[in-house]
């Protein structure tokens, strides 16, 4: 294990002792947590949760909210991800992050094998799909079956087409769902998502499900269409989120280990502004979370604020062209007490919502729609207000459109889902400028890092082959 997580688990180990009595196990990691040769399959449940949440959330200010037109560096000359400008290694940190813990969450899996329990079984198989869908909608093919495997001398992993990727994640959501034993509990220290709620972990799995499904139904062959209304439609054998307070969103102390991922908050802000399409659409709503997201724009003097105003993606100068100073990230999102969203309640919403308008489900869209926003709101901590959807712009017109540009302000700070919801629909439609870069296209996945193409030059070019080329511009599978 790395040194990160022996750490995180001292740190985490002599706050669990000062509240219930340690057992065997922990008593011996809090002795030498350098020294573990034996784990439980709780010891990695927290340090994995915590630093890919955390990782996910710098990623979504760092990457997702430049590209989704969300939020960007402001001034900027030249250049950068905003004006579709990715570099070779764009993706390098998502790349050895997401193997670096799925090689722990493989190691959590083994634990709870051995230890014979199902709940730790079923939660390892949850984290391993979430990451692995992550990465794969990153890049497309990748490493898997062959993939944290070093013990065994297997060095080189070939890779997996995002077809197999997908098979086997899919079905091992369906395995952890059929896995979870309600009365048997967690025996192994207190998780810091959900508090030991083996229930809440369920409806996590299946919600998990729900997204990756829709994610995949492009794809006749993955029958995913009929999966999903099977799922939506025997919720006590597929629970999923029915209400905020069972989504997976961590709440971060500020208390050791749980700190914001940002040493400095006052980072957040400096240096950023809100992008204009982003805002102008909450102002369109007349939107509460404005001012949870965002400060007022001011003058140029900043003596006098002129409301909630942002700037375009790819601008052409350093800035001087506007006559006000934009609206710039709300520093109190990234200021301990403070949440981390793997997937929320909301996003369910709208994914029953679009299967309610496709006549996937047998259900009423607008009310899934309207029960989706408001999560979405309060979710934040804000107040939806009695009129919000007496206005053209917020009510349900009946279209996609307006489901998904919903969906895409609800998915703020879920690490790179924006992204990949735009890949499968387009939408919401992403006004374009003439500094953009890559032909003013939306870049649809990262290149393979440097290393990995010399490291694993023989694998890499059969994938590279496999694929139709490394390049920002190839589709995934579920995009064809």
């Amino acid at each position: 294990m790395t040194r990160s997580i022996n750490k995180f688990l001292a740190v985490l180990v002599v706050l669990t002792c000062l509240n219930v009595s340690c057992t065997d196990d922990f008593e011996e990691i809090n002795i030498n947590p350098n020294l573990i040769e034996k784990i439980s399959p709780g010891t990695l449940l927290n340090p994995i949760i915590y630093e890919v949440s955390n990782f996910n959330a710098s990623r979504s200010n760092g990457f997702t909210f430049d590209l989704m037109q969300v939020t960007l560096p402001f001034p900027s000359a030249s250049g950068g991800v905003h004006r579709y400008d990715i570099g070779e290694n764009s993706g390098s940190s998502t790349w050895n992050t997401y193997y670096r813990w799925l090689a722990n969450i493989k190691e959590m899996e083994e634990a709870a094998v051995v230890a014979e329990d199902p709940n730790y079984e079923a939660i390892a198989l949850t984290l391993n799909a979430w990451v692995y869908s992550l990465l794969t909608d990153s890049f497309g093919d990748v490493p898997m079956e062959e993939a944290s495997r070093g013990d065994e001398k297997l060095l080189y992993p070939a890779f997996n087409t995002q077809q197999e990727v997908y098979t086997k994640i899919l079905s091992d959501l369906e395995r952890a769902n059929s896995l979870y034993d309600l009365s048997r509990g967690m025996v192994y220290g207190t998780d810091i998502l959900y508090g030991n709620n083996v229930g809440n972990w369920q409806r996590f799995t299946n919600s998990l499900r729900l997204r990756l499904l829709l994610r995949v139904s492009k794809r006749s062959e993955t029958n995913a269409e009929a999966r999903m209304a099977e799922i939506v439609n025997n919720p006590k054998a597929n629970p999923v989120f029915t209400r905020n307070e069972e989504a997976a969103i961590l709440k971060i102390s500020g208390v050791p280990p749980l700190t914001s991922p940002w040493g400095r908050p006052v980072d957040f802000r400096t240096g950023r502004a809100a992008g204009a399409f982003f805002i102008d659409n909450l102002n369109a709503l007349e939107d509460p979370r404005r001012s949870k997201f965002f400060s007022e724009a001011t003058s140029i003097d900043g003596k006098t604020t002129v409301g909630f105003k942002g700037i375009p993606s790819g601008f052409d100068s350093n800035g001087a062209q506007f006559d006000f100073s934009p609206s710039s990230p709300n520093i109190e999102l990234v200021t301990a007490p403070m949440i981390s969203i793997i997937m929320s309640y909301a996003e369910v919403e709208f994914v029953k919502a679009e299967l309610a308008q496709k006549n996937i489900i047998d259900a009423d869209a607008q009310s899934h729609y309207e029960k989706g926003v408001e999560a979405a709101i309060t979710q934040w901590g804000a107040l939806v207000p009695a009129n919000y959807f007496d206005n053209p712009a917020a009510a349900y017109d009946g279209t996609l459109e307006r489901i998904m540009l919903q969906k895409y302000l609800a998915l703020y700070f879920t690490d790179y889902q924006q992204w990949f919801e735009y890949r499968r629909t387009g939408l919401p439609v992403l006004p374009k400028a003439a500094g953009m870069m890559n032909n003013q296209q939306v870049p649809v996945r990262f290149r393979y890092p440097s290393n990995v193409q010399q490291m694993n030059g023989e694998n890499y070019r059969k994938a590279v082959e496999q694929m139709g080329g490394d390049d920002i511009n190839i589709k995934v599978w579920w995009e064809k």
